[in-house]
C-alpha cells in the first residue's frame, strides 16, 4: 500500500498504491471540489498535466448532485471520468468555514447549507456513508477543524471527541467496506490529527489515533490563521509520532515554499486550492518567482508565462495574449492561468521527487524554498 523507498533527513520519497493506481510521492492532489476543477478544467486536462490524484468535496457533492445521484451512476471515477486515485476529505472544514450556521455536538454537526438554508446533520456515519458512495479511493475521517488561535480549554475536549469521531469513522468504514455492492470496497480511511496550536495536545492526539492503524495520517487545522513558523513548529512536534509505515498528508497547504518545507519535515501528500484560485484571479507561478499576468508592462509581452514551463498555456500563447484574455474577460483567460498554475505545482512536486532520488534534495530546496514564494 506505501512504502518509502528512499529519504534525505526526514524527507521520504515513497510510492502509494490503491485500487485505481500507483501514485509516486511526494505529490500535489489537484482539488476537484464538486467533481471538476473551477476554471473549466476537465478530468481529461488533469491527465494532460500531469496529475497523479484527485481530491473532491464530501460536503459540496453531497449537496449538489448528491451522493446517491453520484453512487447510482457508478461512482465518482466514472461520474467525471477519471482514470486515477481520488481522495475525498470528509466534510469537516466545509463545517468550519460554517462557523457561525453550525452546532457542534458528540453525535455530530447540525449546520445550513449554503446553497439553500436547509438545515443538514453530518456525523462520523454520514460523512463515511457519502464518501462510500462516491467509491474514492481514500475517504477521509470526520473531524473539527479548530480556528486559530483558539483556546487551550475549547481544543482540548474538541481533539478529544475528534478522537471518539475516528472510532466511530473507522468501524462504520468496516462495514460500508464489506458491504455487497460497495462501489470501491478497497477504500482507504486517514485519520486526521488536531488539537490546534499545542503541541502537548497535537502529540496526544496523533499518539492516540496511531493506536489504530488507519490506511494513512493526516495533519489538519494549520493553515487557518497561524504565523508560518507555528506551522512548521506543529509538523515538527508531530512528525515523530506518526507511524514511518504510513502516508503523511499535509491538508490545504499551502505555497511552493510551503511545499518544499512541508517535505523537508516528513509529509508525504499536499492539497490546496492556491494554485487554481490565484490562477482565476490572475497570478501565475513560474520557476523565478509569481506574476500578475494583468500588468501592464506584459501588454506587449511575447515570451510565454514562463520559458521553462510545457504546459497547454506556455506551448502555444503569450503573455501579451493572455494578459489580452484577462482585459478582456474572456473565460479562457482562467482556463489557460489553471492549467499553468497546476502543471507547475504538479512539476514541483516531481522536481522535488527528482532531487530526492538523486540526493540533492537539500540543495533543491536551498535553491527554490524562498525563491519561489518572491514575486518577478
Amino acid at each position: 500500500m506505501f512504502e518509502v523507498i528512499k529519504t534525505e533527513g526526514r524527507a521520504r520519497r515513497g510510492v502509494f498504491t490503491c485500487a485505481h493506481g500507483t501514485v509516486q510521492t511526494p505529490v500535489f492532489m489537484n482539488v476537484g471540489t464538486q467533481g471538476a476543477i473551477k476554471g473549466a478544467v476537465s478530468a481529461h486536462d488533469l491527465a494532460e498535466i500531469g496529475c497523479q490524484i484527485e481530491l473532491s468535496n464530501t460536503y459540496h457533492l453531497h449537496l449538489r448532485p448528491g451522493d446517491e445521484v453520484v453512487r447510482d451512476l457508478g461512482g465518482l471515477h466514472r461520474f467525471m471520468d477519471w482514470k486515477g486515485p481520488i481522495l475525498t476529505d470528509s466534510g469537516g472544514f466545509q463545517v468550519f468555514s460554517l462557523s457561525g450556521l453550525r452546532k457542534i455536538t458528540e453525535e455530530g454537526v447540525t449546520f445550513a447549507s449554503h446553497i439553500d438554508g436547509r438545515r443538514i446533520f453530518m456525523g462520523p456515519e454520514e460523512s463515511m456513508r457519502i464518501q462510500s458512495h462516491l467509491g474514492s479511493d481514500v475517504a477521509m475521517a470526520f473531524d473539527e477543524c479548530v480556528a486559530n488561535p483558539a483556546t487551550y480549554e475549547y481544543v482540548k475536549p474538541s481533539c478529544e471527541r475528534t478522537y471518539r469521531w475516528l472510532v466511530r469513522c473507522k468501524e462504520e468504514h468496516e462495514r460500508l467496506n464489506a458491504q455487497p455492492g460497495a462501489v470501491n470496497p478497497h477504500q482507504m480511511l486517514f485519520g486526521i490529527n488536531q488539537g490546534g496550536t499545542y503541541p502537548d495536545l497535537r502529540v496526544w492526539h496523533m499518539d492516540e489515533i496511531a493506536k489504530l492503524d488507519c490506511d494513512g495520517y493526516a495533519i489538519g487545522g494549520l493553515a487557518v490563521g497561524e504565523e508560518t513558523q507555528v506551522m512548521y513548529d506543529i509538523i515538527d512536534a508531530v512528525e515523530p509520532h506518526m507511524p514511518a509505515d504510513k502516508p503523511r498528508y499535509l491538508m490545504g497547504v499551502g505555497t511552493p515554499s510551503n511545499i518544499i518545507e512541508g517535505v523537508a519535515r516528513g509529509v508525504d501528500f499536499f492539497d490546496c486550492v492556491m494554485p487554481a484560485r490565484n490562477a482565476r484571479h490572475a497570478k501565475l507561478f513560474t520557476w523565478e518567482g509569481a506574476m500578475n499576468i494583468k500588468n501592464e508592462k506584459y501588454k506587449l509581452d511575447e515570451r510565454p508565462i514562463d520559458p521553462n514551463c510545457g504546459c497547454p498555456a506556455c506551448r502555444s500563447f503569450s503573455r501579451a495574449y493572455l494578459r489580452h484574455l484577462f482585459v478582456a474577460g474572456e473565460m479562457l483567460a482562467m482556463r489557460l492561468a489553471v492549467l499553468h498554475n497546476l502543471w507547475f505545482y504538479n512539476e514541483l512536486t516531481a522536481r522535488i521527487r527528482q532531487a530526492l532520488d538523486q540526493g540533492c534534495f537539500q540543495a533543491f530546496r536551498h535553491m527554490y524554498s524562498q525563491k519561489l514564494d518572491g514575486r518577478i
